[in-house]
């Protein structure tokens, strides 16, 4: 692999370089800002709706298993990504909108402030990468590969401690020192999850991958986005209590 994302694996580029109409890195910058409209669209609608009195469980579930059945379609199926990836985003919007909207209640301003960050570091992590600051070696993407594996190792036993035992990971949601600490980690892992996925998209281009692969390479960047929203979210929550 050459990015911690599990989406965007090497194979994923390298299995289709013959295709008269290829992959460009303006292409995908451009399906990005699609992706992104979506997902804002539907975020927007269920935090409009959260903040009308209506009930927004059903909407956020929906957007949690759907876009988690349509991720596994999109990446079995790459060339279904012009269709799967803005289904994509659209659900995942509607779990995003609900989540922040239940937090924002809570702590009025953190939303702004969680999103503001989130494209502040990925626009600096993009400046520092297109002018070679941050390189991608072996032995960094090795660090962040197994820091992410790692992290989500984490996180899956911390869901079955709470199914089967009724308890959590130590320190993990704690909004002491050690809590702060470990969410800044993780935080500081998804952000340079986005370095890898830029580095792995620029190989695709230069390889020729097909033109499909745009999509693909979207779909990849709106995970680890949203993953990152999700973890600055967390830790600015964490300041907050």
């Amino acid at each position: 692999m050459r990015t911690g994302n599990p989406v965007l694996k090497n194979e994923a580029f390298s299995r289709s370089k013959n295709s008269s109409s290829t992959m460009t890195l303006g292409g995908t910058v451009f399906k990005t800002s699609i992706l992104l409209l979506f997902l804002l669209g539907t975020a927007v609608y269920t935090w409009y709706q959260y903040y009308q009195g209506v009930d927004i469980t059903m909407m956020m579930i929906i957007g949690a298993v759907g876009s988690f059945i349509v991720a596994l379609i999109t990446v079995f199926i790459k060339k279904a990504a012009p269709v799967t990836a803005p289904i994509y985003a659209a659900l995942e919007g509607f779990f995003l909108g609900g989540l922040s909207s239940f937090i924002e209640a809570s702590y009025p301003g953190i939303v702004i402030q969680a999103a503001a960050l989130t494209f502040a570091v990925m626009g600096g992590l993009l400046f520092l990468y297109s002018t070679r600051i941050i390189k991608v070696t072996k032995k960094f993407r090795l660090m962040i590969i197994s820091a992410t594996i790692g992290i989500f190792i984490v996180y899956a036993v911390n869901i079955l401690l709470r199914i089967f035992l009724q308890a959590e990971v130590p320190y993990l949601h704690s909004s002491g020192a050690i809590g702060i600490g470990i969410s800044i980690f993780i935080v500081a892992i998804a952000a340079l999850n986005l370095v890898l996925d830029f580095d792995f998209i620029e190989r695709g281009a230069k390889r020729g991958a097909p033109k499909y692969m745009e999509w693909y390479g979207a779909f990849g960047l709106i995970i680890t986005l949203a993953w990152l929203y999700i973890e600055i979210l967390r830790l600015l929550r964490k300041i907050r209590r």
